[in-house]
């Protein structure tokens, strides 16, 4: 699919906030979604001894917690603007399961590409 202005918009919302809210090892990676309406809402992922959680499962959970309604695309940059991160297997599930006709914004930072998120390709094991 072609990135429209407002996926770009989505990119550089996500990378903002992972300039200002990246800044320690236990926040790395920033994800924004935008709804249908053109809300944006945003996470960072939350790295602990107890457990991982994913910056696109804390931008859902904000997303519901602020009663947004359908997400419409997401995307996630890695600390400083290093890069664009695909969902982990983990995001892909829950994602499909509360946004089944979702867009994710993959790719390198220079040339990203927005994909249906049933038609990305499977994620690698760690």
């Amino acid at each position: 699919m072609t990135m429209r202005d407002t996926d770009r918009a989505l990119v550089q919302a996500a990378g903002a906030v992972a300039r200002l809210r990246c800044r320690s090892a236990r926040h790395t990676v920033a994800a924004a979604a935008r709804t249908p309406q053109g809300r944006v809402l945003t996470g960072v992922n939350l790295l602990h001894d107890t457990g991982d959680t994913c910056a696109e499962l804390v931008t859902v959970g904000a997303a519901v917690t602020q009663a947004a309604g359908e997400l419409e695309t997401i995307v996630a940059v890695g600390d400083r603007g290093r890069e664009i991160l695909p969902p982990c297997e983990r995001c892909r599930r829950v994602l499909l399961d509360y946004f089944p006709a979702i867009r994710v914004i993959v790719g390198p930072m220079e040339d990203p590409r927005v994909l249906p998120l049933a038609d990305l390709p499977a994620a690698a094991s760690a």
